[in-house]
């Protein structure tokens, strides 16, 4: 049961926050502060959940094939290289460190 206590709050809070971004006034939105939080927002949530993804196991910090994988299509991105070359990339470096280390 307390997973769908868990799942309800969540769902609430989600709308909740939805809500509040309706509510918030047009005049508040035309602030160049706020326009250029609203811009940058989005950039530094997605850049925190890689790292998240990429350098956590559970409660521990760690350095595995997702690490190299994520240095990879840095690079790659550093290159410029396009998206697609970019996530192959990352696949292949990820794949063959973890069958390295086997």
């Amino acid at each position: 049961m307390n997973t769908w206590i868990a799942i309800g709050a969540t769902a609430l809070g989600c709308y909740a926050v939805k809500l509040a971004g309706l509510l918030v006034p047009a005049d508040a939105m035309r602030r160049p502060f706020v326009r250029r939080l609203a811009a940058l927002l989005p950039v530094a949530l997605l850049a925190a959940l890689t790292a998240q993804q990429a350098f956590a196991d559970g409660r521990a910090l760690v350095l595995d094939a997702r690490a190299a994988g994520l240095g990879a299509a840095a690079l790659a991105l550093i290159l410029r290289a396009p998206f697609l070359l970019v996530v192959a990339a990352a696949v292949l470096v990820t794949a063959g460190v973890r069958a390295i280390s086997g």
